[in-house]
């Protein structure tokens, strides 16, 4: 966790201000609403853009968190326990836990200002598609997981996913590869799963399906989710569905006779 470290420490070079700043200062009881320069170890200004990313990635998975599971006027335990499960996944330090359960919080919150926090996060991501998108497939594991889908919390991640760019059709995919009926260790899924998983008909050739294999593989690959800005924290996510998306791919290819 180099990112949380560094902030920690008081060496990174350049922290956001605005609403991200505001939401991790209010989680860490810090003043970062007017944004901060201090200088790194080696004295000069700027941190590493990446560990600023981070930041910006963890301050918005938590608080919009928050703001989805509020969507349908309530939060229930099942869904704070879903998201409580999510930072046990990520195997937070107690410090990182305590700071996500805040901005948890703070997302709860009426009036809590989604279009400027996701306004702001668009561009410290700036064109880093694939990292946006494994911030929603996150969200919609996290809406998920206690196995009741309000209709308010998907209606939620939809008007976010518009927000950053993401058409209708793109966003139903992503429900698709996270629904009911994935692999789950070594247990199949159905075949109508795997073709939902790699976003393609049954009736895709085999040059389709590898290639939208080979595209989705690329997308959630975790090395290069960690060097455009996915803290290290969540890479387990990442690592989860390059397994569900071979998985599904070695069943069509089974299917096919092709395995």
């Amino acid at each position: 966790m180099p990112w949380w470290g560094t902030l920690l420490g008081g060496t990174l070079g350049y922290m956001f201000g605005g609403p991200l700043g505001a939401l991790l200062g209010a989680a860490l009881g810090r003043n970062f609403d007017r944004g901060i320069k201090i200088t790194d170890q080696q004295g000069t200004f700027g941190a590493g853009q990446q560990e600023r990313v981070q930041a910006a990635f963890f301050t918005t998975t938590f608080s919009v968190m928050g703001y989805i599971a509020k969507a349908d006027g309530k939060v229930t335990r099942d869904e704070i326990a879903a998201a409580e499960s999510i930072m046990g996944q990520m195997q937070l330090s107690a410090q990182q836990r305590k700071a996500a359960i805040k901005l948890f919080n703070e997302g709860k919150k009426d009036g809590f200002p989604l279009h400027d926090v996701l306004t702001q996060f668009r561009h410290e991501c700036m064109r880093r598609r694939n990292l946006v998108q494994m911030f929603l497939e996150i969200q919609i594991a996290t809406a998920m997981a206690d196995g009741h889908l309000h209709a308010s919390e998907k209606n939620a991640v939809y008007q976010i996913g518009a927000q950053l760019g993401f058409a209708h059709a793109d966003i139903e995919h992503l429900f698709n590869m996270s629904g009911p009926g994935r692999t789950t260790g070594t247990h199949k899924q159905s075949l109508t799963k795997a073709y939902d998983i790699l976003g393609i008909s049954k009736t895709a050739s085999d040059a389709e399906v590898k290639k939208a294999y080979r595209r989705l593989m690329s997308q959630h690959h975790p090395d290069k989710l960690i060097a455009k800005g996915l803290p290290d924290e969540m890479i387990k996510f990442a690592t989860e569905k390059t397994q569900e998306i071979k998985a599904a791919y070695e069943q069509i290819k089974e299917s096919r006779g092709k395995g």
